[in-house]
């Protein structure tokens, strides 16, 4: 297997007007920023979001410091149009409780005043979970949510968040706890969460 050219030379022959060699970082670097767009916008999204991250990255290219990590670089970038994708999209904030199902609403009944879980039913929960978590976020502000997915859900070091957003480490922080906040808030105002 012949040596695979090195991603700042690729990135320098683009720019020296050989643009179709962008397709060779395009496939190699298409499943992570895959991976990365899953987890932080809706499946529906993810190949509008994935194309964009490219069309940024392409157009970014005059920046790309040779001795920079182009993996790294475009994870940055699918970070943050991630971020712009939940700061483009209509506020969410509003939404009312009843924007739950009512199977949701019972399920949240249910947790509450179950005292055990059978193991198949475990699963059908942590669905359910997933499904209020997502809702939960969705009254973030795109800032919040970012916050709390990086860090919080996907263990994503408060350095390396603030990296990733362009952000101060001392934002970062103020984020994260507010958001934590913000998020107990939300989950604590759910039908059958009262207090005793």
């Amino acid at each position: 297997m012949p040596d695979q050219p090195k991603d700042a030379d690729i990135v320098r022959r683009i720019l020296q007007g050989e643009v179709n060699a962008f397709a060779v970082l395009l496939h190699r670097y298409k499943a992570h920023a895959l991976r990365i767009i899953q987890r932080r916008v809706p499946p529906q999204e993810v190949e509008d979001v994935l194309q964009e991250v490219f069309i940024r990255a392409y157009r970014s290219l005059p920046g790309f410091e040779p001795e920079s990590h182009f993996k790294k670089w475009l994870s940055t970038i699918a970070v943050r149009t991630c971020f712009d994708f939940w700061r483009s999209t209509p506020s969410r904030h509003e939404s009312p409780m009843s924007a739950l199902s009512e199977g949701h609403q019972e399920w949240l009944e249910s947790v509450i005043s179950s005292t055990s879980v059978e193991s198949t039913e475990r699963c059908a929960r942590q669905n359910e979970a997933r499904e209020v978590l997502a809702w939960a976020l969705g009254r973030l502000s795109p800032e919040d949510r970012m916050v709390v997915e990086m860090i919080h859900l996907e263990g994503i070091s408060v350095s390396d968040a603030a990296e990733l957003l362009g952000w101060s480490v001392a934002k970062v922080k103020v984020r994260a706890f507010r958001s934590r906040k913000r998020l107990r808030k939300l989950l604590s105002t759910l039908p059958g969460k009262e207090e005793g």
